[in-house]
């Protein structure tokens, strides 16, 4: 158990590409590895793409780079865990780079309740499946999740569907699971009619600071939020120094 981790730094990023948030998060693990970085979740929305995880079937993306290309859809192997899933405007993406106190399974399944906490907060009841791990509505998966471990110290993280269009899964087999429907916070209360009427309907940005929040307790850490002008002025200073 690491005592006294101190605060965990929660940082929204906007609607960013996908590889430069991959490299600042491997940057980010080093620090944190090497003792000059703090511990810290990225928030953020990617710009369209699908990733394969590293035990993904390239036969799960149904378009080829072409097609994906032409429909401004990036593709991108990657170090996480699973299988092909996609990212994109309306899905609210966190990343912690945080040491793992526990095992992977047990890092997962708290990142999972933090998105249950958020959900039901819109009456969306959800629950965690560890066999597949995602966070589900009645058989339709809400959240992905995929990892990656070293040295105890994880990214990666979680995409939570808000808005998303959902026909944007169209072009792949969501991780890996033929027949299975992906749904979002927003279907959901369209479908059920549930959002009360004095209620904000739920986007990427009204949900960020809930779920930061929510991710540091229960990764049982004080939040404290920071501005991306601090994070990157770190790394200024880092390679300067």
């Amino acid at each position: 158990m690491i005592s006294d981790p101190g605060p965990l730094d929660l940082v929204w990023l906007g609607r960013v590409p996908y590889r430069p948030i991959w490299q600042l998060q491997e940057r980010l693990r080093a620090a944190v590895l090497d003792g000059t970085g703090r511990e810290t979740v990225l928030l953020l929305e990617h710009l369209p793409v699908i990733t394969l995880g590293r035990s993904a079937d390239a036969g799960h993306v149904l378009l080829d780079r072409e097609a994906l290309a032409r429909a401004g859809v990036e593709r991108v192997e990657t170090s996480r865990g699973g299988d092909v899933t996609y990212h994109g405007p309306g899905q609210l993406v966190a990343y912690p780079v945080v040491r793992l106190a526990e095992g992977p399974g047990r890092y997962v399944a708290a990142l999972a309740e933090a998105v249950i906490e958020v959900a039901a907060r819109y009456g969306v009841s959800s629950s965690y499946r560890r066999d597949c791990p995602g966070v589900w509505v009645e058989g339709r998966k809400l959240c992905a999740f995929g990892v990656h471990v070293h040295r105890r110290v994880a990214i990666h993280g979680l995409a939570l569907n808000v808005t998303t269009p959902l026909e944007a899964f169209a072009a792949i087999v969501p991780c890996g699971l033929a027949g299975v429907p992906v749904t979002s916070l927003a279907h959901e209360l369209a479908e059920r009619h549930a959002q009360a009427p004095d209620q904000e309907p739920p986007t990427v940005r009204t949900l960020v600071e809930p779920l930061g929040e929510a991710i540091a307790a229960k990764l049982r850490r004080p939040a404290r939020w920071i501005s991306a002008d601090d994070l990157w002025a770190f790394f200024s200073t880092t390679t300067s120094a």
